[in-house]
């Protein structure tokens, strides 16, 4: 009898390689969406083990009938290209097996690592005729191409690669319509492609204060998109023109030791490290800024997750980008704040115009009701649950 259910088939494998509870955002909607078709379905998840996911799913009473699939987890997002490239070659097998020895009805990926395992999990789905969800959180391999250069052949082999997963797809998730734009340009897709921001972590237990403390914060992936060496030198040259304005930076990546410096060299400046998700929600929910630098060029193909739980934080946003991108528009089109131009003189100058009270706060909508509720966590969820499980009269492209 245990050897019959080993074997049983899958309805719905759900594939993240960071998952919960390693991201507090789509990592938690995807296990509430996990616990929600388990209820009715036999669901597994396709995971890294970066937590002792056992353990936690113990901890915290989660995951309940759902079945997990852990892969040992060799870099985090920090480490350097060719470990984390190893390592997603080596998810990228693991999710094969499993879904050989699983065989699920319908798969459901994202693009947590993208390219390799979508195209896997394309392949796998060809031959055994089943569906999948590709849900694009970024565009690869364009995202990466932006800040690392990669070389010609081999990008245009993943582009190749990932355009065939598109074509293929029974249906495609996207962050932006400027996303679904690009995805059908580059790909020629004729699969459904259905746009989905994604939701704000919890705000249950922040306390959001009417009085917001007068400065900055930012809270995330200190990377290589973040535009954080034309911060850094913007807050030095405020800090060298007498500015005194607090900034609190929370996060790791690549330039964390850069700001761990940048802390030790002004007194207003202070960097946190990694924090977990509510304390960055309550970081945010305590100032009346929130920092929002993103390279323009990537905005074609993908949109900051942070983004979602600064429009909850009730925090000012100060984009970082230039006036055409998409998280520019955003901004401005939902009076969230204000967009500076991506040059240290303009944003050294803006951090003395909050200083010196030259923004009103009437200019700006505060209550965001209408965008709350878009971007909710029950509305995500409802939203994927609906569009996973209504796709069966959907056809590849």
């Amino acid at each position: 009898m245990e050897a019959v259910l080993m074997f049983k088939r899958l309805d719905l494998a759900i594939i993240n390689r960071s998952f919960w509870p390693i991201y507090p955002v789509i990592g938690e909607a995807l296990m509430r969406f996990a616990e929600q078709q388990a209820k009715t379905h036999k669901v597994g998840v396709i995971l890294q083990d970066h937590a002792d996911i056992r353990a936690q799913l113990s901890m915290h009473q989660r995951g309940e009938k759902v079945d997990f699939y852990p892969a040992h987890a060799f870099s985090v997002s920090g480490s350097a290209i060719l470990r984390r490239a190893l390592d997603a070659v080596f998810f990228m097998l693991w999710v094969f097996v499993v879904l050989l020895i699983k065989r699920p009805k319908k798969v459901y990926v994202s693009t947590d690592p993208p390219v390799l395992v979508p195209f896997i999990v394309m392949l796998y789905c060809a031959v055994s005729r089943s569906q999948y969800v590709y849900h694009l959180q970024d565009i690869h391999p364009e995202a990466a191409n932006v800040v690392i250069p990669i070389k010609p052949f081999l990008f245009r082999i993943m582009c190749w690669l990932d355009s065939v997963t598109m074509r293929r797809a029974s249906l495609l998730i996207t962050i932006t319509q400027e996303m679904a734009d690009q995805i059908r340009m580059r790909s020629d897709t004729r699969s459904p492609i259905e746009v989905l921001a994604n939701p704000s972590v919890s705000f249950n237990q922040v306390k959001l204060s009417e009085q917001k403390k007068t400065g900055f914060t930012f809270c995330g992936n200190a990377g290589r998109l973040q535009r954080i060496p034309l911060l850094i030198k913007a807050i030095d040259q405020y800090c060298q023109k007498g500015g005194t304005l607090p900034f609190v930076f929370a996060g790791a990546g690549v330039y964390a030791s850069d700001l761990d410096q940048l802390a030790q060299r002004h007194s207003n400046v202070t960097y946190k490290g990694v924090v977990s998700a509510s304390d960055a929600a309550q970081l945010n929910a305590d100032f009346e800024w929130a920092l929002l630098p993103i390279e323009d060029e990537v905005t074609r193909y993908a949109f900051p997750s942070k983004s979602s739980s600064y429009v909850f934080s009730g925090a000012l946003i100060a984009a970082v980008c230039g006036s055409e991108t998409s998280v520019a528009r955003w901004v401005v089109n939902n009076r969230l704040g204000e967009v500076i131009v991506p040059s240290d003189e303009a944003l050294s100058q803006f951090f003395l115009n909050v200083e010196n009270a030259l923004y009103d706060a009437k200019d700006f909508d505060l209550e965001r009701s209408e965008l709350k509720r878009s971007l909710g966590f029950d509305m995500f969820v409802q939203k994927l649950n609906t569009l996973v499980f209504d796709m069966d009269g959907c056809k590849n492209g």
